[in-house]
């Protein structure tokens, strides 16, 4: 009587797959440093407030432009406002908005370019031009159009910002669409009667989700650079909230008055966070480019 070997036990390929992205991912020690500055920054903004509790409501007229000291670490701005909580503050506007607006736009922009290109023809050709259109307009001057005559809230700067920025994800994974539509699971989908919303929602999107999520982190990241200039031109969330582009703005008429305070802080944490998500993107990128992985 022979006994058989019993077959080697072998991790799925998904998962195999999952974790040479993410040794990848990890060894761009860029993109771990973005991942450090990004989950800082998010603790800085909302858990930092119950360390450092301060009133961001009421003006105190007595305490206007302090210098870093004792009891106000970063000073305090031309209306009494501790300057370390109006950070704090202004890092949960730019943050919820940023966020919220760039994974939006890359969600709405990854099914408009996943359908163009898997309907292809006619279908294909009116919905790109309509890409193409919209993106022939500077995409800050309509924000700020838009901006001028509705009354920006943090719902709103959303929406305005995510309206504009799917068009770049739309043709990207429209050309992920057009090269998948051909595969052989695709045709063999379409021969067993599969609808195009199956196609798109199941093979389209599920094949692209590389595409997606590298381009999220862009578009968070241009977000968070819309709502700073929005806020610098003073087209902002309105006080007594706060974002680091308002703050920005305020502290650029101060400077020459030795307030130095009032802008390299801002200024400061809007580079460090747009640097982040860039470096994860690109520490994205690298994990789900095949070429890349270990064998």
């Amino acid at each position: 009587m022979t006994v058989q070997a019993r077959p080697a036990i072998t991790l799925p390929r998904r998962r195999r797959r999952s974790s040479q992205g993410l040794e990848i991912f990890f060894e761009n020690r860029l993109a771990v440093l973005g991942l450090a500055l990004v989950l800082a920054l998010i603790a800085f903004s909302f858990i930092g407030p119950f360390f450092h509790p301060t009133d961001q409501v009421h003006t105190d007229l007595r305490n206007t432009y302090l210098p870093p000291g004792p009891g106000h670490p970063l000073g305090t701005d031309g209306v009494g406002y501790d300057q370390l909580g109006r950070l704090m503050l202004g890092g949960q506007t730019s943050l919820v908005v940023g966020l919220a607006a760039g994974l939006l736009a890359t969600t709405f922009g990854a099914i408009w370019g996943a359908t163009a290109g898997f309907l292809g023809g006619w279908a294909d050709a009116v919905m790109m031009r309509i890409v193409d259109s919209l993106m022939s307009i500077p995409a800050l001057f309509l924000f700020m159009l838009v901006a001028t005559i509705i009354t920006p809230t943090v719902g709103m700067l959303v929406f305005i910002i995510a309206a504009f920025a799917w068009l770049n994800p739309a043709r990207m994974v429209r050309g992920d669409s057009i090269a998948l539509r051909s595969r052989e699971f695709i045709v063999a989908m379409k021969g067993m009667g599969g609808t195009p919303l199956r196609a798109v929602r199941t093979h389209i999107l599920r094949n692209s989700i590389g595409t997606v999520i590298v381009n999220a982190t862009f578009q968070i990241a241009d977000a968070i650079l819309y709502v700073a200039y929005l806020s610098f031109l003073g087209l902002g969330v309105p006080p007594p909230a706060a974002n680091w582009g308002g703050m920005l703005s305020t502290g650029l008429g101060e400077i020459y008055a030795g307030h130095w305070w009032l802008i390299y802080p801002p200024g400061l944490a809007i580079v460090l966070l747009v640097l982040a998500f860039n470096f994860v993107g690109d520490g994205l990128r690298d994990a789900f480019e095949v070429r890349l992985r270990k064998r």
